[in-house]
């Protein structure tokens, strides 16, 4: 029996085509309609889809006693639904002055309930990377600048990355770039883009290997993916908080800063005592501004011409 409304949802999708077309009718209803669920009796949930009969029996075949147990991980997820924004603002108000150190509790909260969350998962994922041909990154809105940072990582030790970005519309055009065996990281989180969607959705139809950086297991780019790395995004401001979703980026791509570096010692390109040089790569000394030489071709006087061209510029000099 599920025991929270994501495994419920989960395990909905999972056995969908199994089920009969008026149970589907009545699964699609509790999947599409969870706050009406949570708030309506079973008979008035029933006028709008099935018999009660139906919603009980669909109940029991999900692994329920009864139509109750059902509906209490709806009443549970309502109650653990994020305040609404008008009680969210008036809160940020009156606890403005705390509101930094709140934001940093909530950070280092996401952090460890996203390490919880993957554990092996993070490692099993760069393996994927790295064994893949080419590597292609897709994430937008908020969702845009934590994919940006994933190909900038990965495009300092590997060329065969790319991103996804749909730029003046042309996300069809790059999709026709995806191949079989290649990898696809798609990041995204409720209310997921439709765009994250369609990146999602071309990678399995062409054979790329799907991994999913989302919120949820039963988020709609995590459904199918290869490997799911969850991130929690839990902020007291208005905005979600992307530091867990950037922090796991990051460990994929020092996973690869690893392999490479592993790879260059064993071929002798580095040696294990050398370290890295006391300057930064990409810093560089302040550079004098040049001194320009002074013009080599000045006005010159009539007078200076040279004499094969002097009598003439002289008889235009005497008609003016």
């Amino acid at each position: 029996m599920p025991d929270s409304f994501d495994q419920l949802a989960a395990l909905i999708r999972a056995r969908f085509s199994e089920l009969s077309p008026q149970f589907q009718m009545g699964a699609g209803f509790l999947l599409d309609h969870p706050d009406e669920v949570a708030v309506s009796s079973m008979r008035k949930v029933a006028s709008a889809q099935v018999q009660p009969a139906s919603l009980v029996r669909l109940s029991q075949q999900l692994g329920f006693p009864g139509w109750n147990e059902l509906r209490n991980l709806f009443v549970a997820r309502v109650r653990t639904r994020p305040e609404p924004l008008t009680s969210c603002a008036r809160s940020l108000v009156k606890s403005k002055d705390a509101l930094a150190n709140d934001l940093l509790v909530a950070q280092q909260h996401n952090l460890d309930v996203t390490a919880a969350h993957n554990g092996r998962t993070i490692v099993e994922a760069a393996r994927l990377l790295r064994r893949a041909p080419h590597v292609h990154v897709a994430g937008f809105r908020s969702c845009y600048a934590v994919a940006f940072g994933l190909v900038y990582g990965y495009r300092l030790f590997r060329s065969s990355v790319s991103l996804l970005n749909g730029e003046a519309g042309t996300l069809e055009i790059q999709l026709r770039t995806v191949e079989r065996d290649s990898a696809t990281v798609v990041i995204s989180f409720a209310p997921y883009s439709v765009e994250a969607a369609r990146v999602a959705e071309a990678a399995l139809e062409k054979g790329s290997k799907l991994i999913a950086i989302t919120d949820s297991a039963v988020s709609p780019i995590a459904l199918n993916a290869e490997k799911v790395l969850i991130f929690s995004h839990e902020s007291p401001s208005f905005f979600p908080s992307l530091v867990a979703a950037t922090a796991i980026t990051e460990s994929l791509a020092a996973d690869q800063l690893t392999a490479e570096l592993a790879r260059a010692v064993s071929y002798g390109l580095v040696d294990n005592a050398s370290s890295l040089p006391a300057k930064p790569m990409y810093a560089m000394p302040a550079m004098p501004v040049p001194r320009l030489p002074k013009p080599r071709y000045r006005i010159r006087r009539l007078d200076s011409i040279n004499r094969q061209n002097r009598s003439q510029y002289g008889i235009f000099w005497r008609n003016q």
